[in-house]
């Protein structure tokens, strides 16, 4: 059985949905991923609905996970930098692949907005 930290998994499927899983930390690989190298700033402006709070906790637990990397540079006033480790970039094709059925699956089964519908 997989084990990260104390955690024990059932199976590799479980561990990585615990370590991409939730609303924002593949939103943060989407970005690195798609976008380059981002300042913090520039991460919590591209997710509206964030807290500041949140988007460190998210960074730290992808840091930590050897996901992210975090490059803090001796400036003042400080200068942080995120992007995605070697590890982090193997990620890219299955949050393509997500992507791809979540379109798929808007297209087939879900009825378009208001908005969608006046623009045709």
């Amino acid at each position: 059985m997989p084990k990260l930290g104390e955690k024990e998994f059932n199976c590799e499927k479980e561990l990585t949905l615990s370590i991409i899983g939730g609303k924002w930390k593949m939103l943060v690989l989407w970005h690195l991923g798609k976008e380059g190298t981002k300042r913090f700033g520039e991460l919590k402006n591209l997710m509206p609905g964030i807290t500041q709070r949140m988007l460190v906790n998210q960074l730290r637990e992808l840091e930590d996970h050897l996901i992210v990397h975090r490059e803090v540079y001796p400036v003042v006033p400080p200068k942080v930098e995120y992007s995605l480790t070697e590890q982090g970039r193997t990620l890219m094709p299955i949050l393509d692949a997500m992507y791809e059925w979540g379109k798929t699956y808007i297209a087939n089964n879900l009825e378009p907005s208001d908005e969608e519908k006046n623009e045709n």
